[in-house]
């Protein structure tokens, strides 16, 4: 084992897996992807994993050091173990040892947002920052949270469960039984989701409904309502945590300017006795939870 042969990087999202070998200096030498079979159940949701892991060594085709895995969830980086991962099916699953055992070589299991995080911190605008939330949205929304130049752990392990806070409380239900939580409104599949139960095309991106807007009122309507929410719940943030820096990541964050001006002209109006905090898009977009597993592989070497 050498540290400067590639690691393999899993991500391992509600909507897809997607897959990296990952060079010592970052670059990705060969990815590949797939959907997650997620409505066929846990044990369908690692076969997929551990067939995508096979698919990236088989395109490499030469020696790689380690794999580093991401899921959503709740997850014991440290044990190795997917607690608990309601899109998944994942029930105290011990998958860092599941991906060990199947590949033979050294596997790291981490928390996609935090993995997320790593990367920011490492390679994004994060670096140096002392007091900042990191927001990344996708298929779900979560953040990492730091404060003091140090991240906040909580007393049971899951902090920065962003798209749970309600920002319009009796709203829509939410897969977690709450009501009118953040990632109903604002995540890339609620925008999806929405365009399309106010007579919008189905199954368009979230991507697509936003460049809409202009043609199309239901598409307006949606993409405002999201920016909102997404407002409203960084308002909490401000005053709650005081941060430096507010970072959108994920894969809604390819939406550029397009999200970030408008988020930043709502939070200029909610946050009134104080300055509000810089908002950025990070820099690594979609890529950070990878580029996270891979760097958290990298340790292992």
């Amino acid at each position: 084992m050498s540290a400067r042969e590639p690691v393999l990087a899993v991500d391992v999202g509600g909507t897809t897996i997607k897959g990296a070998v990952v060079g010592a200096d970052g670059a990705f030498l060969h990815t590949h992807s797939r959907a997650t079979p997620a409505a066929q159940g846990a044990d369908a949701v690692i076969a997929a994993l551990l067939e995508l892991i096979a698919e990236l060594r088989s395109a490499h085709a030469g020696p790689v050091a380690a794999v580093g895995v991401v899921v959503p969830g709740h997850v014991d980086g440290p044990g190795g173990r997917a607690i608990f991962s309601a899109n998944l099916g994942f029930r105290d699953v011990p998958l860092r040892e599941i991906v060990a055992r199947a590949t033979g070589l050294p596997a790291s299991l981490e928390h996609d947002v935090r993995a997320a995080g790593v990367a920011e911190d490492a390679l994004g605008v994060t670096a140096g920052v002392q007091d900042y939330v990191l927001a990344v949205i996708g298929t779900g929304i979560a953040a990492v949270l730091k404060t003091g130049g140090r991240p906040v752990v909580g007393a049971i392990s899951l902090p920065g469960e962003l798209g749970h806070i309600p920002v319009w409380p009796g709203g829509e239900l939410c897969s977690c039984g709450q009501r009118g939580c953040l990632e109903r409104y604002s995540s890339a599949a609620a925008i999806s989701r929405r365009y399309a139960q106010r007579g919008g095309e189905a199954g368009l991106s979230a991507e697509q409904v936003l460049a809409r807007r202009a043609a199309d009122h239901r598409a307006l309507r949606v993409w405002d309502e999201a920016v909102e929410a997404l407002a409203l719940a960084f308002t909490t943030c401000a005053y709650l945590l005081d941060p430096e820096l507010i970072v959108i990541a994920g894969g809604l964050s390819a939406a550029g300017n397009e999200l970030l001006t408008p988020v930043q002209e709502q939070l200029a109006k909610l946050v009134l006795w104080r300055p509000p905090p810089a908002v950025k898009v990070s820099p690594l977009g979609g890529r950070a939870g990878l580029l996270g597993a891979a760097l958290l592989a990298r340790q292992l070497v």
